[in-house]
């Protein structure tokens, strides 16, 4: 079946090896066992049964879509026997509809919502890579999987680094390594007592997973400040009086007591090089950060290449200054709070006497992103592990809203700190750009002075009546074409009208020297291998 649609799972006997077993021969089979052991059955039929949900869509990502339907199948048996177990005879056992989504319009990091919006679901279990967005509308189960770890490897590589460096290290990890933290916690522990002879040798801080299960959190509380600080959970789980400073990223919270910075520890990753590890790197780009790869069990110290997206990125923020109108693209239909960074985004780029569009696309592309040439630079609303977009093959920069607050308000200066989720820049005071300084700016690009466009004019002094106030921006544009449409020098575009305007090619021509209709002309008639008009040979 086609990836995207949603289907409803039903019990069959497939023919493979464990389509022929019997019920106890399938509960008995290793295979099924892993199974159901790294996919949570149990744990998830529970969930689904306690808040009795009787629609439930399974979000998996492509690289685990072969498994949907095997896990689809325990799940269903598992919430048979739980019905059959606890029907009381009434009819209060009502069986539970199953649909599995793939394919999904944005980060499969993400909960799907508008997917699961789709076939009326009371929850979705989502599956695999996770970034833990707060969801807007439905609950979710998380379920993150069991990669394999060598827990004794990875103790070792630990303690040689970590002996000599002397600082204290904060243990983060994938969300995939969860479920070995404890053993490694207590291997790292009788390391500790073995190297040191005590463990107060070496302070070593943990982080713990913010939370397996997301209810909608419409209201949330971001803290004002450093990036990854946090003062609640969406009221997720409850963590209790916190003594210290308390940071989040990734779905990780981890606390530091009071009188320690962040700068001043090591950071310990246990995971691959992916999305979120990146999102690590920028944020807490002042620390000295070594990274565990659990799949080569071997240690990289060499971060080099990774810390160049900084540079990267400051570039694109430089780029991003000179731009004149900038396209928001809609990154995430179903992450809490992104409709009112959208509207900070409008008024941040208003603001600048700059022109702002919101596209919304999907999964933006270089063809995507192609049929806008107008946009000088876009802005991608998204979740934190998919907001870096490598654009160099796209034909204008694609930058965060962190990046456009330090682009588009006119004075402000990158202070070394790099947000990457929106939700931490929503609770942050935007720059009244209009209140400062019109003085001419200094493009790096450009070398030289550059003034910015009026910011009295157009964009901040619009009509009232939207309609009315695009029809007068075309007008102009159309008038500004033709007082110069003979002229060399082009002026850059301020608005899309403009931009149009100043195209070579417009569509099919219109003469309106004439009010009266063109009469019907016969074309050829015939096959074209010989019309009829043509002479015979």
């Amino acid at each position: 079946e086609k990836l995207g649609s949603f289907k409803e799972t039903k019990i069959r006997l497939y023919t493979s090896s464990l389509g022929f077993m019997g019920k106890e021969q399938r509960a008995s089979s290793p295979v099924i066992m892993e199974l159901e052991s790294n996919y949570e059955i149990v744990r998830t039929a529970n969930f689904i049964r306690s808040r009795n949900f009787t629609r439930v869509a399974l979000q998996f990502p492509d690289e685990l879509l072969k498994d949907s339907t095997r896990v689809a199948s325990a799940l269903r048996e598992k919430l048979r026997s739980l019905i059959e177990s606890c029907s009381d005879g009434n009819g209060n056992g009502r069986d539970v509809g199953l649909y599995v989504m793939a394919d999904t319009a944005y980060g499969s990091c993400c909960v799907d919502e508008v997917g699961a919006s789709h076939i009326n679901a009371d929850c979705v279990i989502h599956y695999g890579h996770t970034c833990l967005s707060s969801t807007s509308t439905l609950p979710a189960l998380f379920v993150f999987g069991k990669a394999p770890i060598g827990v004794s490897n990875c103790a070792e590589n630990f303690y040689s680094h970590v002996l000599t460096s002397g600082k204290p290290v904060v243990v983060l990890y994938g969300l995939e390594y969860a479920h070995a933290i404890q053993d490694i916690k207590e291997t790292l522990t009788v390391e500790s007592s073995r190297l040191c002879g005590s463990t107060s040798r070496l302070e070593l801080h943990y982080a713990d997973v913010m939370c397996s299960v997301m209810n909608p959190s419409e209201n949330f509380k971001i803290s004002e400040g450093q990036p990854g600080l946090v003062d609640s959970l969406a009221g997720n789980e409850d963590f209790g009086e916190v003594d210290g400073t308390r940071y989040s990223i990734g779905g990780l919270t981890w606390t530091l007591p009071k009188g320690h910075k962040i700068e001043d520890c090591l950071l310990f990753w246990i995971g691959s090089d992916n999305s979120a590890f990146a999102n690590v790197i920028l944020t807490f780009n002042e620390c000295e950060i070594v990274r565990y790869d659990a799949t080569e069990n071997r240690l990289v110290t060499d971060l080099s290449q990774q810390r160049r997206i900084l540079k990267r990125r400051y570039y694109l923020v430089e780029k991003a200054k000179d731009a004149n109108i900038i396209g928001i693209l809609v990154g995430t239909l179903g992450v809490a709070g992104y409709l009112h960074m959208i509207h900070q985004m409008k008024e941040l780029i208003t603001g600048a006497g700059k022109k702002a569009y919101t596209l919304v696309m999907g999964r933006p592309n270089p063809a995507k992103l192609a049929n806008f040439p107008e946009c000088d630079v876009f802005i991608y609303v998204s979740c934190a592990q998919t907001a870096l977009l490598d654009s160099k093959e796209f034909l204008a920069p694609v930058i965060t809203p962190f990046e456009a607050m330090l682009a588009f308000n006119r004075g402000s200066q990158w202070t070394g700190a790099y947000v990457m989720g929106f939700r931490d820049l929503l609770s942050s005071s935007i720059v009244e750009v209009r209140n400062q300084s019109e003085e001419a700016r200094f493009s790096f690009l450009q070398g030289g002075y550059v003034e910015d466009f009026d910011l009295h004019g157009d964009n901040v002094e619009e009509d009232e009546n939207g309609a009315l106030a695009l029809a007068n921006a075309t007008e102009k544009a159309l008038q500004l074409r033709d007082k110069h449409s003979h002229s060399i020098i082009k002026e850059r575009a301020k608005s899309g009208a403009e931009f149009f305007a100043a195209r070579s090619y417009h569509g099919l021509d219109i003469h309106n020297n004439n009010s009266l209709p063109e009469p019907f002309l016969i074309g050829r008639t015939g096959k074209a291998s010989g019309y009829e008009d043509e002479k015979s040979k």
